[in-house]
């Protein structure tokens, strides 16, 4: 029998694979089909990406999270969770098939009538995989979850490069987000063996309403703020490219801190449920997994930051240079997106859904005041200032957790701190050192390869726990 330890350390091995994989996937098949899209077919299904992800939320309305926060969820449970989801979709897809005219209207693109109502089936066919995926979480299936990522991503994404090809512009997106949806449920329900049954109530779904219905709202606004800025800029600037400069720019930095925040997503919640009645040993794994988060996240992001020139001009061509500055500036806050992450699933498996819910919901409404205040002085200065408000915005998690595990301010900046000086001065000295190559190609591998070189070197010089830790896992995996 594993220990929690071993289990741990196996759900994030498992987990860098699946998201270390998926990114690499994504980038790949973004990179071919970008180079045969413009921004402008982007920017339509970034206007777009707000509604999809709402009705995601509202669709499971908390309880797939309801489910993994349980000791142990029964059959029943997962079946009245199974039904909701799916009845909840449909009528959420038939509310938005026929608001499809107001929202091409609102962004003054005629063209999202078509476009919304195909794209928004993908959330409907999710709904049927929303109990499967909570089980998998639950149970911490993550090679399984690995295996089924992988096979949908890879034969969506090769539909998407093929469609491009075939000149079908932002079609062929919007058919990868469908045929992704029904190939992660298919490969759902080939591995849990749980299955629905015609019969069911929805006790469960009464009795865990009012902390399900925090989650929702959270959901929905984190949704809002990963999503602001498209809306902002598509009102307000009515231009396609500039919506797909900027949404490209935070895909490519989403992808970067979800490789992290990610792996830390499949095993947070769970370990920490198990862990949550023995307060010592709680702020012991959380302030190891903080350490592991910084760790990856700082070196990842602000090394992305660094190449962000040469990575968009060598991957996906001059036309998309205008997305360079945005990225460079998402960055910085993006390190900081697998920290709350953390805080986000300690609050939550202590049952403060509530904590979770309206400290986003104040961020969001501060946030959205901030970006607009910074409007008249141009998209550059709003996208900065909603990145600096992000980092800042972590201090505002922290009392709660000193509340729950006693978790001191100076602790933490004792296992983030030094990981982010670490990486910014690694980035600097790769900066300078790197100065005098000029072919792009070249710029980009000799700072990739100097900058990992160079944090590695100063991780084992400084005998840093978490590395060694790291390579002794990996030794032990390959012997």
């Amino acid at each position: 029998m594993e220990n929690l330890k071993e289990k741990t350390a196996k759900g994030l091995m498992w987990g860098a694979v699946n998201n270390g994989t998926m990114q690499v996937l994504n980038l790949l098949i973004g990179i071919v089909t970008l180079r045969h899209l413009t921004p402008g077919d982007t920017g339509l299904i970034g206007l777009l990406a707000i509604f999809s992800a709402i009705a995601g939320n509202v669709q499971s309305s908390g309880f797939s999270t309801a489910l993994i926060n349980e000791k142990q969820p029964t059959a029943a449970q997962y079946n009245s969770v199974f039904w909701f989801n799916i009845l909840m979709s449909a009528a959420i897809y038939a509310v938005l098939f026929c608001a499809a005219p107001l929202i091409a209207a609102f962004f003054h693109q005629p063209r999202l009538i078509d476009l919304s109502r195909f794209l928004f089936l993908s959330f409907f066919i999710s709904s049927f995989g929303i109990s499967t995926n909570a089980y998998m979480v639950k149970n911490m299936m993550n090679r399984e979850i690995t295996i089924v990522n992988m096979v949908a991503l890879t034969l969506s994404g090769a539909t998407a490069i093929v469609m491009a090809l075939c000149d079908m512009a932002y079609w062929s997106l919007a058919w990868q987000q469908v045929v992704n949806a029904a190939l992660l449920v298919l490969g759902r329900f080939y591995f849990v063996k749980w299955r629905p049954a015609l019969r069911f109530s929805f006790d469960y779904i009464r009795q865990t309403f009012s902390f399900s219905m925090k989650i929702l709202v959270t959901m929905m606004v984190n949704t809002v703020n990963q999503n602001l800025l498209t809306v902002i800029f598509g009102r307000l600037f009515r231009d396609e490219r500039v919506v797909g400069n900027f949404f490209q720019a935070y895909k490519w930095d989403s992808m970067a801190f979800q490789t992290v925040g990610g792996m830390l997503q499949q095993v947070a919640q769970p370990v920490l449920v198990s862990v949550r009645e023995e307060h010592e040993r709680e702020r012991q794994v959380f302030r190891k997994m903080l350490r592991f988060a910084s760790f990856l996240s700082f070196p990842a992001l602000f090394g992305l930051a660094l190449v962000s020139r040469e990575f968009i001009l060598c991957t996906i061509g001059d036309e998309w240079a205008g997305c360079i500055p945005l990225l460079q500036i998402l960055c910085l806050s993006g390190a900081f997106m697998p920290l709350y992450t953390l805080y986000q699933n300690l609050v939550i498996s202590h049952g403060r859904s509530d904590v979770n819910m309206w400290l986003n919901i104040v961020q969001i409404l501060l946030q959205l005041a901030i970006v607009l205040l910074a409007y008249r002085y141009g998209m550059t200065a709003m996208v900065a200032a909603y990145t600096l408000f992000n980092v800042v915005w972590l201090c505002a998690w922290q009392p709660y957790a000193r509340r729950l595990i006693g978790l001191r301010t100076l602790d933490v900046l004792k296992d983030v701190l030094p990981f982010a000086l670490i990486a910014a001065l690694t980035m600097v000295a790769t900066h300078f050192l790197t100065l005098a190559l000029h072919s792009l190609w070249l710029l980009l591998a000799a700072r990739i390869v100097v900058a990992a070189l160079l944090y590695y070197a100063a991780m084992r010089w400084l005998n840093v726990a978490i590395l060694k830790e790291c390579m002794q896992f990996l030794r032990s995996k390959a012997r």
